[in-house]
């Protein structure tokens, strides 16, 4: 079981609060994420629930038992840091094995173990090698080693990918991902990334500033944001945020509208501008288009094909029920 529920959470360090009486439920076996900017308190809570940081007031329950004065070692949970944190001096499967043998586990046990592990993680074949004759993903993968040995009722991982070159990142989200429909075990993962999130998670929960902004699966978020910054953080390229004339032309004082969500002409349509900078990525082709009243360029997706030249008179259209609106204060409009 693998239940977590936060009651009110909250974390003060000295006169300053860094999480803000947060509440949320993680089911047993759910793949949750938590995403946001740098600062906005997504590791902290993550520690908050290991045990590695007391709770300032609120609780937070594992399979129903408080556990928030609980040692980090009684709550039957695993960490996966982005520093790997292996043990030089011993070999992959000293590493995997060092948790069991600090348990007391028999020599059988954690023989077992360690081979289902390593079979699991495809490190059958490197259990004789030290760190240093790894490459980062398989060291990455010794660390996940680690966490499933102790067979815990939930994983928790640290922005595990963030020191991983962009391919060994695509490969090792694959990795645990396809980890997670194996084991069936809860995960909490956090990262800034929100490919990461959107393309990982079963549920991610939005932060800003120590708050939950929005929770939700990752086509909730993208297609029903909750405000203006959800719907700024979640999609890539980010959503274009339109306001003024172009945006009354829609029906709203600020609008916004995803890249992907706009059709662009060379002869007529609701926006006229003049395209900036072209991004060729072979499928797709990103433009970025300076329209007027419009403080930043507005980016447009179409595809590979498609070639406009820098200065090249251009027209946009927000496709029909594409377009989100929000209010004064950032909250969207439906």
């Amino acid at each position: 079981m693998g239940q977590i529920t936060l009651d009110k959470v909250s974390k003060s360090f000295g006169s300053t609060d860094v999480i803000h009486a947060v509440d949320l439920e993680i089911e047993d076996g759910e793949f949750v994420v938590f995403v946001g900017p740098s600062g906005c308190g997504k590791s902290t809570l993550l520690r908050l629930i290991a045990g590695l940081e007391d709770v300032t007031s609120g609780r937070i329950m594992i399979d129903g038992t408080d556990a928030t004065g609980l040692a980090p070692a009684k709550r039957r949970l695993s960490m996966v840091f982005q520093s790997y944190a292996l043990y030089p001096h011993m070999s992959v499967r000293q590493n995997i094995a060092f948790p069991l043998k600090m348990a007391g586990e028999s020599k059988d046990s954690i023989e077992r173990k360690v081979a289902d592990a390593a079979r699991t993680l495809n490190l059958a074949d490197y259990l004789d090698r030290k760190p240093r004759q790894l490459s980062g993903g398989q060291r990455q993968r010794v660390a996940i080693g680690r966490a499933i040995v102790r067979e815990p009722a939930a994983f928790l991982f640290d922005e595990p990918l963030s020191n991983l070159d962009a391919a060994l990142r695509v490969n090792m989200r694959l990795e645990i991902s396809e980890l997670h429909q194996h084991l069936k075990t809860t995960m909490i993962y956090v990262t800034h990334d929100q490919v990461e999130a959107m393309t990982m998670a079963d549920k991610i929960v939005v932060l800003n500033a120590g708050r939950i902004e929005q929770i939700g699966s990752p086509l909730d978020l993208y297609r029903n944001p909750a405000n203006r910054f959800v719907a700024g953080f979640i999609g890539s390229p980010k959503m274009n945020f339109v306001e003024g004339d172009a945006a009354r032309g829609q029906g709203g004082e600020t609008i916004g509208v995803r890249p992907e969500h706009l059709d662009i002409s060379t002869t007529d349509g609701a926006w006229k501008g003049t395209v900036g900078v072209s991004e060729h990525l072979g499928s797709d082709t990103f433009l970025h288009v300076h329209v007027d009243g419009q403080p930043t360029p507005i980016t447009a997706r179409t595809g590979g094909e498609f070639t406009l030249s820098h200065g090249d008179t251009v027209y946009l259209t927000p496709k029909a029920g594409k377009v989100h609106k929000f209010d004064g204060s950032g909250l969207a409009v439906r």
